[in-house]
């Protein structure tokens, strides 16, 4: 005991470089306490597909730096502060998430910043879009929850991505919050980063949280395909962000919520906020992105040509320009739909041009068919396979589609689909999956020997083509089909959101637009 006692005293005396220390010398200042937390998912509510614990891939511990490029051991940030990181879990977008589910998450996260605060901050890392069975704003219920365990001293930063919806409860608990400003997401780390900066600069600074938040609702419910920022209206709304949140002493940021449009609830519908420490500037910004929303709310349009799916494939087969990509939007697996709709490529198979071999080359990406999938691998490269695909959790349009074709390749281990396997039939590849899985890169489909590129069609279940497939495609149109994630708001059956409500209401008089201050947490507790 008393060689230890002596060790820590030559510590006090002599610190780590071994030269006594004056006992004068200022402390080092301890770093601070930062937890990181967060659940992420895009849901619709429209779809009758639901969302299991599993396919959070949650990450615990440690495991959750490798989310973040700018968090790894050797980057300027990870050194700035004593990270705690408890649970971020993120999610292909997709149906309700079970309660279940979601309390088991919950609970794991509370657990786990229960067992190592205080702490000074907290990274909260959301989508803003998560729809849970039986439950109202997932992400204002987590966040108040995580305050009653990590106390209103400790300020909160949110990062979130802009077709997230922004509650005053989830607005209130946030200290800090901002969001992408680039659709397609291209800024999405940045923005991430960006969130971490603003928390690290108000706690060691001292300046602790802002003081002033304001939030503005705006009556507007637009799906992201009309709202990308590679186009006008919204290309020119969003370069007005960063001149008002980044460039403004006294503002520490401001950001535009597209929010999202196929979920039914009151918390759907755009919102503005702006947080900093001058009241007027920060009043000011809010209302001037609000104004400017509102202004262009008419002009917003799809970011591509749109047409049925048999106008698709007109345009497509009579254009000399390969490769002529479609999306097939209504059953988008990125934006909440099930990814299992048979719709479209029920009608593609049924069309003589595409029964022959030698017919019009055609990629399909992709269809969930696990019972295929077991065959296929009995089968081989090469060997023929019949079974059904598709309709196993979305049959409202088309039943499962019976292919009998060759098994061009299967490839194994891929986080989301597990087991991909290309099927030939007539002229068409049809990519089946042991599980749903977006199709953004082009390796997605090179490691399966198809060559999108030299391919005549390529029909992906998506919205507006993700970067990769934009700069490959010759030429592209979005068709309007069926699913979970309809293009046609207004076929759908909202009977929840706050009305009046842009476009769905297209004659509404001008809302209040007016700044609203929102209460510093945990005033007024």
């Amino acid at each position: 005991m008393k060689q230890i006692l002596l060790c820590v005293t030559a510590l006090l005396l002599f610190g780590r470089g071994g030269q006594a220390q004056s006992s004068n010398a200022p402390l080092a200042k301890p770093l601070p306490r930062i937890a990181i937390a967060g659940l992420g998912i895009e849901s619709s509510t429209f779809s009758p597909a639901v969302t299991q614990e599993e396919a959070f891939h949650a990450r615990y511990g440690p495991e959750v730096f490798n989310a973040y490029p700018f968090m790894m051991p050797i980057a300027p940030l990870r050194k700035q502060a004593t990270w705690l990181p408890a649970i971020v879990g993120k999610s292909l977008p997709g149906g309700a998430v079970t309660r279940e589910a979601y309390e088991s998450l919950v609970h794991k996260t509370l657990d786990t910043l229960k067992k190592y605060g205080p702490y000074d901050g907290l990274y909260f890392d959301i989508h803003g879009a998560m729809s849970v069975q039986g439950l109202d704003d997932p992400e204002g219920d987590l966040i108040t929850r995580i305050r009653n365990v990590v106390g209103y001293k400790t300020i909160i930063s949110t990062s979130m991505d802009l077709h997230g919806c922004v509650s005053w409860r989830l607005a209130q608990h946030s200290d800090l919050i901002t969001c992408y400003r680039m659709a397609p997401h291209e800024d999405a780390m940045q923005t991430k980063e960006r969130a971490v900066v603003n928390l690290l600069e108000r706690i060691k600074s001292g300046k602790g949280k802002p003081a002033y938040k304001v939030w503005i609702p705006i009556p507007i419910l637009l799906p992201g395909e009309q709202t990308s920022t590679r186009i006008e209206p919204g290309k020119s709304l969003y370069q007005q962000v960063a001149p008002l949140a980044d460039n403004q002493e006294g503002i520490v940021d401001a950001a535009i919520w597209i929010s999202y449009a196929w979920a039914d609830e009151p918390r759907n519908h755009a919102v503005v906020m702006a947080v900093g420490d001058d009241k007027a500037k920060v009043a000011s910004a809010a209302e001037k992105l609000a104004r400017a929303f509102w202004d262009v709310r008419a002009k917003f349009d799809f970011v591509a040509p749109t047409g049925t799916l048999d106008q698709a494939l007109a345009k497509a087969l009579a254009s000399p320009k390969h490769p002529y990509f479609i999306s097939d939007t209504g059953d988008n697996p990125t934006a909440g739909g099930a990814g299992d709709v048979t719709w479209t490529l029920t009608q593609i198979l049924a069309r003589p041009e595409f029964q022959r071999a030698d017919g019009p080359s055609l990629i399909y990406a992709s269809i969930p068919g696990p019972e295929l999938v077991k065959k296929a691998l009995a089968a081989g490269v090469g060997g023929h396979v019949e079974g059904t695909v598709g309709a196993a959790v979305d049959a409202r349009f088309a039943p499962p589609v019976m292919l009998k074709g060759t098994v061009e390749s299967i490839v194994k281990g891929d986080k989301d689909a597990e087991v991909e396997v290309a099927v030939k039939v007539g002229s068409v590849h049809v990519i089946v999956t042991q599980k749903r899985k977006p199709y953004h890169k082009e390796k997605d489909f090179t490691q399966l020997g198809l060559n999108p590129r030299k391919s005549d069609i390529v029909v992906v279940k998506i919205g507006y083509l993700e970067p990769e497939l934009y700069a490959m495609r010759a030429d592209w149109i979005m068709s309007l089909t069926p699913g979970g994630v309809d293009q046609d708001l207004f076929r759908l059956p909202y009977k929840r959101i706050k009305r009046p409500m842009f476009p769905l209401d297209k004659d509404m008089k001008t809302p209040d637009l007016s700044a609203q201050f929102v209460p510093v947490s945990g005033v007024n507790k």
